[in-house]
């Protein structure tokens, strides 16, 4: 029988974790159980910073970014010794199961949680990129889109104003998920994956047709991990002599009020995460395929994530609306 839950946040951090939180700690008692919020994700559990969560805890803070309950990247945990210590504590509160919310690392330390000591474990993927295989959405990923769309919106307006050519970089380290998605919403000329082999001079030759059919402005959209922006740059300045500016992101597109459609799927995984491990669940991740929350074994999901592909048919989708 499960009595009390803890909850933490892990790696990076994604707008909506806040929203995740407040649905585990409400369906959580609504249910009856009692809920314990673990600070800075699993260095917070080695550290026993654990404290109990009521109502009054998460109120007013479904709208708000980052997580009330801290995040840090702890590549400690994969120390077993450092393991027995978190379990120590979980036992120390009488805590029966956890909720995780993030991305893979946080898959990989919950199913050692879970195989390896017998914490029954939910995870709950919570990420900008959009990279984990068996939910269509990670919670977080709509708003980074949205906060990058809004920005490349306005730099359209400068770039058109100057007859210019803009080399947006926006995040994605091994996903190129956000620059695709953001590519085909604003409408952008061309974007570049880590997922797709890197061509200069087609992506040259577009622009230069572009420019001499009368184009106003060019965008491209580049993910962090496929290259720089600014080497994006040089290489078309060189080879074009087109004005070119960059602008880089970063770090705000992890910032500011999620989305409704993130709230509303915090929401949604926070109750199923819940109720998982009512139903005496564990080592699982839920997720959202087809509009319908399900859940999958943590080892299928991090075994199947390593292969996520693209969607090829919107990256070429972008390609010919950029004639």
């Amino acid at each position: 029988m499960i009595k009390k839950i803890g909850v933490m946040t892990t790696g990076g951090d994604a707008p909506g974790m806040n929203a995740v939180i407040r649905s585990v700690v409400r369906t959580a008692i609504y249910k009856h159980l009692r809920v314990c919020g673990i600070k800075r994700g699993f260095r917070g559990l080695i550290d026993n910073d654990i404290e109990e969560l009521d109502l009054h805890s998460v109120s007013g803070i479904i709208n708000r970014g980052g997580t009330m309950l801290k995040t840090i990247r702890c590549p400690e945990f994969k120390d077993k010794k450092n393991q027995r210590e978190a379990v120590e504590h979980l036992r120390m509160h009488s805590i029966d199961a956890v909720v995780i919310i993030g991305g893979n690392g946080s898959l990989a330390a919950g199913a050692s949680l879970y195989y390896d000591w017998g914490i029954p474990v939910i995870n709950i993927p919570a990420s900008i990129d959009n990279d984990l295989c068996y939910t269509d959405y990670t919670v977080g990923f709509d708003t980074a889109v949205n906060t990058a769309l809004e920005a490349i919106d306005k730099i359209r307006d400068t770039a058109s104003s100057h007859d210019r050519v803009f080399v947006v970089e926006v995040m994605g380290r091994d996903s190129g998920s956000i620059a695709l998605e953001v590519g085909l919403a604003s409408g952008a000329e061309a974007v570049i994956l880590p997922e797709v082999k890197f061509n200069p001079e087609k992506l040259c030759d577009l622009l230069l047709r572009g420019y001499h059919r009368g184009k106003k402005s060019s965008i491209v959209v580049v993910a962090e991990g496929a290259a720089q922006g600014h080497e994006i740059a040089k290489i078309i300045s060189a080879k074009t002599e087109l004005e070119v500016r960059v602008s880089v992101l970063g770090y705000m597109q992890r910032g500011g009020a999620p989305t409704a459609f993130s709230r509303a799927l915090a929401g949604r995984f926070g109750k199923e995460a819940v109720e998982e491990l009512i139903r005496g669940k564990g080592g699982r991740m839920v997720g959202m395929i087809g509009n319908r929350v399900i859940s999958t074994d943590i080892k299928k999901v991090l075994k199947a994530s390593k292969s996520k592909k693209i969607n090829m048919n919107d990256y070429k989708l972008i390609g010919i609306l950029a004639i």
